[in-house]
């Protein structure tokens, strides 16, 4: 008999990066579900336009939130669990991805990358374990990427930060198992979602943009079913594991041929320039990065 999916109305969300994309899209599929959200965001006035727009006061709370400071995400979690009570689901959604050549790309560059899409992850997951493991109960979802599992020209240290995501998920899960805690971790893999961070990339032949929506219900239903690994969409996963049986030199042909490798080293950069400003913005600490060159297409390619 199938399992029968969890009931998720009444637990509490805390959701970083939660005024746009995929984090918004989230907040609202969680409501849906009869959840209490708190959106986090480094970006205030948007947090609190985005709670104000989805309508539910008593159940939507928007908070000031630097994930790259540990005393910012606690206050954020403190403040989540004083208005809707203890968290039962985190979801680090917070990224950035300034894209470019790694041979161009400026250390600040690597740095607010690897700041935010990783040390943040880290604390979100330390802070909330430090909550839920003592309550014996909880959920941490960690968006990574499908970069994290193939690695993506024009985006090497974007990759590493979602490469690292993916194993620290892997890593921390099976130390709570060793400890006897019943805590759930998750990690999702997106295709190329239709978001701010998404806009102008290149594009793989058989392969379609996600809307946010789409992402934001697979994360429900990871919830929902304790679902480690989650691919969106879910037909990537048969393509990955195909792609390791076959020898290195065929599979790298055949990603060729569907221009896999070109998703994010054809990105427009005229497209990308105020996300990429923006982005550069995301960390107050560091000055802005300055603009990075597009990859040109090699001669044969």
């Amino acid at each position: 008999m199938a399992k029968q999916p969890r009931i998720l109305a009444g637990q509490t969300a805390a959701i970083t990066g939660g005024a746009r994309g995929i984090g918004r899209a989230t907040a609202q599929a969680f409501l849906r579900q009869g959840m209490k959200v708190a959106i986090g965001d480094v970006d205030l006035g948007a947090a609190e336009e985005a709670a104000k727009e989805m309508g539910s006061p008593t159940h939507t709370v928007a908070l000031a939130l630097d994930v790259t400071d540990r005393e910012s995400f606690a206050a954020f979690l403190d403040g989540a669990e004083e208005q809707l009570g203890p968290v039962d689901v985190l979801v680090n959604n917070a990224g950035i991805m300034p894209l470019g050549r790694f041979v161009d790309e400026d250390d600040l560059t690597a740095q607010r990358m690897i700041d935010i899409n990783l040390h943040g992850v880290i604390f979100g997951m330390k802070l909330a374990l430090a909550r839920m493991v003592p309550r014996d109960r909880g959920h941490i979802v960690n968006i990574a990427s499908q970069a994290g599992k193939f690695g993506a020209p024009g985006g090497a240290t974007y990759s590493a930060t979602k490469h690292a995501v993916v194993g620290l998920t892997e890593a921390v899960r099976g130390e709570l198992r060793m400890m006897g805690a019943h805590i759930d971790l998750s990690y999702v893999m997106p295709y190329v979602v239709n978001t701010e961070l998404g806009g102008g990339l290149g594009s793989a032949r058989g392969q379609h943009n996600l809307e946010p929506s789409e992402v934001a219900d697979a994360i429900v239903q990871a919830l929902q079913h304790q679902t480690v690994e989650v691919w969106v969409p879910k037909s990537s996963k048969r393509t990955y594991q195909v792609g390791t049986l076959l020898p290195r030199t065929l599979a790298e042909g055949i990603g060729r041929a569907m221009k896999v490798d070109r998703v994010l080293a054809d990105a427009d950069a005229t497209v990308r320039r105020d996300y990429e400003l923006r982005a550069a913005r995301s960390e107050p600490g560091l000055p802005p990065a300055s603009e990075q060159p597009q990859i040109t297409q090699a001669a044969g390619d």
